[in-house]
């Protein structure tokens, strides 16, 4: 576990700081949580819901597709704008941070920042607390209060994950910044259609916006258009780290994948807002 990040955490029973002891973060009040050998600590609480949460055979496709790069101009892009407005030793979330692939991008250009990994898939944070030297690695859910100290992070990034908005604004300082990245309903193309994939909202970043609108005003959104060439395999990697991987039965995804030319070029549509918290 990172010992930078300790100073950013919350107790989740109590909401009392942690300090490390031998394998475990506890409390003052005797709260403890054992580090996995992985490297990171599992802040659920008992009554969490994580029946969504990546699967290993998801984080696997997830590591093997975007370790081939495939989603490099988004990882660049976001890292990019993130990094024009840090402060010097920012702290950074990454709400929804799977394997840390974007955190770590965003940290290579930052080197004297720190990460914090949130996510409510252990599989995901496995890799996570080990794709760079300063991220930190916490299993948490998003939708309850964060296991994290008020006004503790400087900035926020949130790629393709659940978005609450009074917990967000909670844990960012007041000077701090939300990055959004959501996909437009061009993402993936006929993709969609032809596979049976989950369809994405043509008004998603507009409901994006109404969502968060009580706590954060959006800034500015830059989009991110580009094209991918996949084979067939690659485009079942694609598609085995999403939520269609919940939805789609594997015979009829391979069926319906047959029917398609190789290799195929594949749109990558999304865009990238930043949000400031509301006064």
């Amino acid at each position: 576990m990172l010992t930078e990040v300790l100073d950013l955490l919350a107790c989740p029973v109590c909401g009392e700081g942690l300090a490390r002891r031998e394998r475990a973060l506890r409390c003052a009040s005797g709260h403890s949580f054992d580090i996995a050998r992985q490297g990171y600590v599992n802040l659920l609480t008992g009554d969490a819901r994580i029946g969504t949460a990546d699967t290993p055979e998801m984080i696997r496709s997830r590591e093997a597709f975007l370790g081939a790069g495939h989603f490099a101009p988004l990882a660049d892009a976001l890292a990019a704008q993130t990094t024009a407005t840090l402060p010097p030793a920012a702290r950074i979330l990454d709400a929804g941070a799977g394997t840390g692939y974007y955190l770590a991008r965003l940290l290579d250009r930052s080197p004297d920042a720190v990460g914090l990994a949130v996510d409510a898939s252990k599989h995901a944070l496995r890799r996570a607390a080990r794709a760079h030297p300063h991220i930190g690695a916490v299993v948490a859910d998003l939708w309850r209060p964060l296991p994290i100290r008020t006004s503790a992070v400087d900035a926020i990034i949130n790629v393709f994950a659940p978005r609450n908005g009074p917990e967000y604004r909670r844990v960012l300082t007041p000077g701090g910044l939300l990055h959004v990245v959501t996909p437009t309903s061009r993402h993936l193309g006929r993709l969609i259609p032809d596979l049976g994939l989950l369809k994405v909202d043509d008004r998603k970043r507009e409901r994006t916006d109404r969502a968060l609108g009580a706590h954060f005003t959006p800034l500015t959104t830059e989009s991110l258009d580009t094209e991918v060439t996949l084979d067939h395999d690659e485009v079942l990697t694609l598609v085995a780290m999403g939520p269609s991987a919940h939805h789609i039965p594997a015979h009829d995804l391979h069926t319906r994948l047959a029917k398609l030319p190789t290799p195929l070029t594949i749109p990558l549509s999304v865009s990238i807002t930043t949000y400031r918290p509301a006064p």
